[in-house]
C-alpha cells in the first residue's frame, strides 16, 4: 500500500474500537500524516486532526479505515467520507470483515477514479488443515485473559528487543493491525475454521534451530466469542513459549458484561493443556500487564507482586520493556 496514510477513526465509541489506528500510530508514526475523526468520535491517537482536503495537501496516499469493531462491519454513514477520499486521489485500505468492493458506492468510485481497494483481512493464499508435525525453529505466542489486553504490543516489543540483541527473530502478524504494521501476515479470524491451525503452521514454518517466531496472539481461551481463533493458534503455531497478557483494571470480558475476567492463577493450566496437543514441552516464560490506566507507583508495585507470586518475569511492554522476557527466551534457546 502506498504511504503516507491518513487514519480514519470514524465515530467509534471508545479507544479500544480504534486499536488499529493506535497500533499504526504507535509503531509506524512516520507512515502517517494524521487522523480523521467524525463528530462524536471517542478515540484519539494523538496524531493531528485533518480534513480530507488537508490530508490530500499533505500527500496522503491511502485512507486506512483504522477501526476494529465487533463483527467487522462498516457503518453506512462512513461511505461518503470514503468515497470523497477516493475522489481526492487516495486508495482505501481496511481490515474489517466487510470487503470494500462489496460497498457499491465505494466500488464505483474506485473504478471511476482508478484507485485501489485493499482488504488486508483477506488473502489469496490457500491453506491446508493443520498437521501437528514437529518442525525446527522456536516459537513464542502471546495469549490473554481477554481480548485487547496487549498481545500484539507485547509480541512487537519482544521482537524489537530481540532484534536489538541481533538474535534471529520474526514478528508474525495474525490480525489486521499487525499486518498493517509489519506489511505481512495472516488475519486468522478471516480463515475458515478448519484451516486456522494450518494457516498458523504456514505462518510459522520450519526454520533454523535458534530462530524465534514471535506470534501475535488473538482472542482469549476464556472469551466465549473468540476462543476458537486462540485455540487454532495454539495448535498451529506449536509454541515452545507463552506469554500471558492481562489488563488489571478490567472486570469483565470485553463486550460480555455477564462474564468476569478469570484470575491470573486460573489461566496458566488451561493454556498449557491446550498447547500440549502439538507441543507437550510448551511453557510460560513471562507475564505482560497493560498498566496504562494505573499510576506509575501502583503499576510498579503490581508488576513486582505479580512477578513474586508466579515466579515469572512480569513486564509492561511499553512502560518497562520486555528485556526480562527476552532473557527467558534466550535461556530457553540455550537449553
Amino acid at each position: 500500500m502506498d504511504r503516507p496514510y491518513l487514519l480514519f477513526l470514524g465515530d467509534v465509541a471508545d479507544q479500544l474500537a480504534a486499536k488499529t489506528a493506535h497500533g499504526i500510530a504507535d509503531w509506524r508514526p512516520e507512515w502517517c500524516v494524521g487522523q480523521l475523526r467524525l463528530p462524536g468520535c471517542k478515540a484519539d491517537t494523538g496524531l493531528a486532526d485533518l480534513t480530507l482536503e488537508e490530508a490530500a495537501a499533505k500527500g496522503a496516499k491511502t485512507l486506512v479505515v483504522a477501526v476494529a469493531n465487533s463483527g467487522g462491519s462498516m457503518p453506512e454513514h462512513w461511505t461518503d467520507t470514503i468515497v470523497k477520499a477516493i475522489g481526492l486521489g487516495m486508495d482505501i485500505a481496511s481490515g474489517l470483515h466487510v470487503r470494500l468492493g462489496q460497498l457499491p458506492a465505494v466500488a464505483a468510485a474506485a473504478t471511476q477514479h482508478g484507485r485501489k481497494l485493499y482488504d488486508v483481512r483477506y488473502t489469496d493464499q490457500t491453506f491446508n488443515t493443520g498437521k501437528g508435525f514437529k518442525r525446527a525453529g522456536l516459537r513464542c505466542l502471546t495469549v490473554g485473559t481477554d481480548c485487547s489486553v496487549g498481545k500484539k504490543y507485547t509480541a512487537l516489543a519482544i521482537t524489537k528487543e530481540m532484534e536489538k540483541r541481533k538474535l534471529k527473530v520474526d514478528f508474525r502478524a495474525t490480525g489486521q493491525t499487525g499486518i498493517f504494521i509489519s506489511e505481512r501476515g495472516v488475519a486468522i479470524d478471516a480463515v475458515i475454521s478448519d484451516f486456522i491451525s494450518g494457516a498458523a503452521e504456514w505462518l510459522t514454518p520450519e526454520n533454523e534451530p535458534d530462530h524465534w517466531d514471535i506470534v501475535e496472539g488473538q482472542g482469549s481461551l476464556f472469551h466465549a466469542a473468540f476462543a476458537g481463533v486462540t485455540l487454532g493458534l495454539l495448535h498451529g503455531a506449536q509454541p515452545d513459549a507463552l506469554v500471558l497478557c492481562h489488563e488489571p483494571t478490567r472486570t469483565h470480558m470485553r463486550g460480555l458484561p455477564h462474564a468476569p475476567i478469570p484470575a491470573l492463577k486460573d489461566c496458566f493450566e488451561p493454556y498449557l493443556a491446550m498447547a500440549a496437543l502439538t507441543n507437550p514441552d510448551c511453557r510460560f516464560v513471562g507475564i505482560s500487564l497493560d498498566t496504562h490506566l494505573l499510576s506509575r507507583h501502583a503499576a510498579d508495585r503490581l508488576l513486582k507482586s505479580t512477578e513474586d507470586q508466579f515466579g515469572l518475569p512480569c513486564v509492561d511492554s511499553l512502560a518497562t520493556g520486555t528485556a526480562s522476557i527476552a532473557d527467558a527466551l534466550e535461556a530457553l534457546c540455550a537449553n
